[in-house]
Parts: C-alpha cells; structure tokens; sequence
C-alpha cells in the first residue's frame, strides 16, 4: 500500500505550515523577529501583560519552548516581566515601546504572506478555505482532549 501525500491532510498542512513561516521569516527578519517571536507579539499585541502560562495556552506551545522565546525576546528589548499583582510567584510579560512600534511593520509583512499565499483564490474561497481549516483545528483540538 502507497501513502499519496497528495491525499494527506496532515502532509499537506505541514508543508504550508513551513512555507508560511519561511516566508514570514523572510520578511520579517529586517526587524530582527523570528516566527515564534512575532507570534508571542501577536497575542500581546492584543492583551499585554500576560503571565507565561496564559501565553502557552493562547499559542498551543510547549512551555520550554514559550520561555526560550520570552528569554531572547527580553534579550532582545521586545518584552519586560514584572511580578503579577495578584501572585508574587508568577510574572506578567509587557511588551517595550520597541515592540509596540514594530507592530504596523510586522503585521504589513504577514499581511503580505497571506496576500501572497491567497491570490490564487477568490474572496469566498478564501473565507471558505479560513473556516475549514478553523474548523479542522477544532477537531485536533477537541480530539486531543479525548486521549
């Protein structure tokens, strides 16, 4: 029996998957960003100052992971940590003046990526193509849920 990748949801998803993050890495590199970095700005871009464990659930990301990327983004001058109000032991991430400068430049040059990857559709199979692939990861998510 043969494996037709042509026929792999999985495979195929991975493949874009790598795709979008090299050209977003293209891209967005003159800002000195890197992919994991833009992402964890993407979601302080929109609630700024959330603990480390709020970012690992917003993004689906391993927390070893999630603290390498907070350590050179701070590193870097993108984000602050300071002591969350409510519980000494856990810390806020903000972003710097920096960062929030970045933010139009960074978010033009995704905005580019998805024109890029999505010039072959028209608008409604785009929006088609959006909530399938939202609804798809839905499913993996409510299926890991079960394991």
């Amino acid at each position: 029996m043969s494996f037709d990748k042509s026929q792999s949801a999985g495979f195929l998803a991975n493949q874009m998957a790598r795709l979008f993050a090299r050209s977003l890495q293209t891209r967005i590199a003159p800002l000195g960003l890197a992919p994991a970095q833009f992402m964890t700005l993407l979601a302080l871009w929109e609630a700024d100052g959330l603990t480390q464990k709020q970012l690992v659930e917003r993004l689906d990301v391993e927390q070893a992971t999630m603290a390498n990327t907070l350590a050179r983004m701070e590193r870097d001058g993108l984000i602050v940590r300071r002591t969350h109000a409510a519980d000494a032991r856990a810390q806020c991430i903000y972003l710097t003046p920096r960062a929030i400068g970045m933010r139009g430049d960074a978010t033009q040059a995704a905005s580019m990526v998805n024109a890029i990857a999505m010039k072959g559709l028209s608008p409604q199979e785009a929006q088609q193509f959006l909530k399938l692939m939202t609804r798809v990861i839905g499913a993996l998510k409510a299926g890991d849920d079960e394991d």
